[in-house]
């Protein structure tokens, strides 16, 4: 039995139950985090003690950190192309999960929560324009990778596109200008056609 507990609305949830949805798993879900709270009380704290979402049961088994329970889940019940058997093929693909995380998070979290959850008349827009420029450089790295392969984790959709997948709707959604990047949007557009995406990742943004 799988559980995955977190709020639909956390990009980080989203990785995880994007995942269970390319995978088509059967769990229970139980919202937590922010307005859900359930995070704090003791229950949640026995399972997870730094009181984040997502958090995973398999059973007796328990994990928190998303990236890692995104590796889980497609080790244990992916096969290929989803979650490649070749090492080399595999960290390919699982790279720019760490990628996102250590080069892509901190700058986009200054834009989502200063767009999203920021009411204008509070907005640090100096910070966020600062942010989006960061973000643009980086995404350089995405735009020169997918000029020469249709996905991040190579010629087939795999596990290696979900994290900065997840991300990817709320940087195509939000109110800002973008430059054009015909690769990484090509990319995008082939995300938004999977129903496991639509039904996971493109909820509203709050």
């Amino acid at each position: 039995m799988l559980t995955i507990w977190g709020r639909e609305n956390s990009n980080n949830v989203r990785k995880v139950l994007w995942c269970a949805a390319e995978l088509e798993l059967s769990y229970t879900h139980i919202n937590a985090g922010g307005a859900f709270g359930k995070v704090n009380e003791e229950l949640y704290r026995s399972l997870n003690p730094n009181g984040l979402v997502p958090l995973l049961q398999d059973d007796d088994f328990v994990l928190w950190e998303s990236n890692t329970i995104v590796r889980y889940l497609a080790a244990k019940f992916g096969s290929e192309p989803f979650y490649p058997q070749d090492l080399q093929a595999r960290a390919s693909a699982e790279k720019w999960m760490d990628w996102t995380t250590s080069t892509i998070v901190a700058s986009f979290s200054i834009v989502f929560w200063g767009l999203v959850r920021t009411k204008p008349e509070l907005r640090d827009m100096a910070k966020i324009e600062a942010a989006i420029a960061t973000l643009e450089k980086h995404f350089d790295v995405v735009e020169a990778t997918l000029g020469s392969q249709p996905y991040l984790s190579g010629e087939a959709f795999g596990f290696g596109d979900i994290t900065l997948g997840s991300f990817a709707y709320a940087w195509f959604s939000m109110p800002i200008e973008r430059r054009p990047r015909p690769n990484m949007e090509r990319w995008y557009q082939r995300l938004t056609e999977r129903p496991a995406y639509q039904r996971a990742v493109m909820s509203e943004l709050t």
